[in-house]
């Protein structure tokens, strides 16, 4: 078997996801369960586009660890590198749509989740080294030995290969605003590829604006730098090009997977040596797809939704 194509890395948990829009947390709600963690949810969004994908993190040894590995085999989620903190309890997220564009999360992760306690040697380091993608969460940079085993593994990468940094920030995994530019800072340092929205690169690089943060990561070594504008769209950077790709108008139902389908498209493109146009055409019709359902993981696209989607051929 050859090297993977895709090991992403980091937060993981069970899902309980409101079905009424509109109802917060202190009203009636009814849930539907699926799995979450934005590199979960990056890993899913890979692998149902035909990748060969493996997640790096851990669980607890309850029966939603059971639920979790079920559920990703049946994705197509390479679960060898899950493991299992004894004695810890699977982290959990409940998401309230208030509103559907940007849900309300509150995490239970305990005082130490068990996805934020890898060591190096969990994963062999040929399979981080030669995996053509190696996908780490700035979430997965902010506790525990996680983070900084992600990155001694990204320090092992060539830089030929797509070592990607998304910025996913959530505040409640930080001590400071200060701690995650720090770590951002280290990571950039380390990636080839680096996403995210304009909150997380005004956390990470001090900036909100499109081009001026894509101008501070091509300074810093990336050699793609993608802010994703929401209704706005995308725009996608390198040395010698640049685009800006629109949104595509959907009705939103849950905005949370958005962003890690849009990862898992930008995986198959990059694998797939795709111009930075189409990179983007895909990643953009990957977000609002999954926008437009419930959940993250189980909404995740295949290819042949998205090449209908772009209109073009399957």
């Amino acid at each position: 078997m050859g090297p993977l194509d895709v090991l992403s890395v980091g937060r993981i948990s069970v899902d309980l996801y409101a079905v009424e829009p509109n109802v917060g947390f202190e009203g009636q709600q009814s849930f539907q369960k699926s799995v979450g963690g934005s590199p979960t949810n990056v890993a899913v969004a890979a692998a149902q586009l035909g990748l060969s994908v493996a997640l790096a993190t851990k669980v607890g040894d309850d029966a939603f660890a059971d639920y979790v590995r079920a559920r990703l085999t049946s994705w197509g989620v390479g679960t060898a590198y899950v493991g299992t903190s004894n004695g810890a309890q699977t982290p959990l997220a409940m998401a309230a749509l208030t509103p559907p564009e940007s849900p309300t999360v509150i995490f239970y992760r305990g005082p130490a989740a068990p996805d934020t306690t890898l060591t190096v040697s969990d994963v062999p380091a040929d399979v981080v080294g030669d995996a053509r993608i190696l996908w780490i969460s700035q979430g997965s940079l902010a506790q525990g030995s996680t983070a900084t085993t992600c990155l001694e593994w990204m320090a092992l990468r060539s830089r030929d290969s797509h070592t990607i940094l998304d910025l996913d920030y959530r505040p409640s995994l930080w001590n400071s605003v200060e701690d995650a530019r720090d770590m951002a800072a280290r990571a950039i340092a380390l990636a080839t590829v680096v996403v995210g929205n304009r909150e997380e690169c005004d956390i990470a690089l001090g900036t909100s604006d499109p081009d001026d943060a894509a101008d501070a990561l091509l300074t810093a070594g990336v050699r793609l730098a993608i802010i994703k504008l929401g209704a706005d769209g995308a725009l996608l950077a390198t040395a010698t090009e640049r685009v800006r790709i629109p949104a595509l108008p959907v009705d939103v139902v849950c905005g949370l997977g958005a962003g890690d389908a849009f990862g898992g498209s930008l995986c198959l493109g990059l694998i797939s040596d795709w111009s930075l146009e189409r990179i983007g055409r895909y990643a953009n019709a990957a977000g609002a797809l999954v926008s437009t359902r419930l959940t993250c993981a189980d909404a995740m696209p295949s290819v042949s939704e998205l090449t209908a989607l772009v209109g073009e051929a399957a």
